[in-house]
């Protein structure tokens, strides 16, 4: 069985700098074809809070780090839609 405590949330480093995620996530989950579509509720300089269906939230947070970008996605039910999203980004070098 899989535990749900470690897909909620979900961690990446890539090459694109915190903005360029930020602004990438945005585009992601508002043109998510489907019921999983998600609208930003809330925002600051390095995240973003989403609200989807049934009132799910979607936080993505990134963050400069040695030269990369840390990217945290957290979700109780779009799990495989943050880590689509993560799938998206370059990877760090």
């Amino acid at each position: 069985m899989h535990n749900q405590s470690q897909r909620t949330l979900q961690s990446h480093r890539t090459s694109a700098s915190p903005a360029d995620v930020l602004r990438a996530a945005r585009t992601f989950f508002a043109q998510e074809s489907s019921i999983y579509a998600a609208f930003v509720e809330k925002e600051g300089p390095n995240h973003l809070v989403f609200r989807g269906q049934g009132g799910e939230e979607v936080v993505i947070a990134a963050f400069a780090d040695a030269g990369a970008t840390v990217v945290n996605g957290s979700s109780y039910m779009f799990d495989q839609q943050v880590a689509r999203f993560l799938t998206t980004l370059a990877p760090a070098a």
